[in-house]
């Protein structure tokens, strides 16, 4: 049967369309793999770029904490077990007597430390491997009870040991997964001049935005 003229032509769009679509289509799987590829490549670079800035900053870290860490280091001894229902009030021991500022519960303050529990594992602290990690800053109203009471009456340049009831530690809440309720904790610290603040490295915008997108 013949067909009008404006049948004709849409017939012809219909068949444009389609062979459009399929075009792109079979570009697209084309595409699609060298896509992949650059956007491999773009990550790889700049996922080494942050790992570069990351080891310098690493590196910055270490020589800051080196002068200290010997000293800092050897403290690492008095990590052991104790019984917890020991544990009744806050009590310091000083290890070493500093030469510098006196340290009150109102003070700013940067420190290297190492806590433990109970059974004595350590939950946190400055020693990594053979160097330390960046000083902890402390300012007032930014630490737990014990920390705030335990340091008043140190130097600068001490070393002290406290003994932290579990109501000026965490209390009844404890701590994430690492620290249970109701348990006391012990610390050595070791109170250093406040060095120049080392900025952290910035992830790449880039770098963040694949990885919220899972791509450029």
């Amino acid at each position: 049967m013949a067909t009008h003229t404006a049948q004709r032509v849409g017939i012809w769009i219909i068949a444009i369309v389609l062979t459009v679509g399929t075009l792109a289509g079979f570009l697209a799987l084309i595409l699609a793999p060298k896509n992949q590829q650059t956007d491999q490549s773009k990550l790889s670079a700049l996922t080494a770029q942050y790992q570069a800035a990351q080891d310098q900053y690493q590196k910055k870290v270490a020589a800051q904490g080196a002068p200290y860490f010997d000293t800092f280091n050897q403290y690492s001894t008095r990590v052991a077990a104790f019984n917890k229902d020991d544990v009744k009030e806050l009590k310091t021991e000083d290890l070493k007597i500093g030469d510098g500022a006196d340290i009150t519960a109102e003070s700013t303050f940067s420190a290297y430390y190492l806590g433990w529990d109970p059974s004595g594992k350590i939950f946190d602290g400055s020693i990594d491997g053979t160097s330390l990690k960046a000083p902890f800053l402390v300012t007032p109203g930014s630490v737990i009870t014990g920390w705030t009471e335990g340091v008043v009456g140190m130097k600068v340049g001490g070393v002290r040991e406290l003994t932290i009831p579990s109501d000026k530690a965490y209390g009844e809440a404890g701590s994430g997964t690492t620290i249970a309720p109701n348990t006391p904790l012990k610390f050595v610290l070791m109170i250093i001049p406040t060095p120049e603040t080392i900025p952290q490295p910035e992830v790449p915008a880039e770098l963040l935005k694949y990885y919220q997108r899972g791509s450029f």
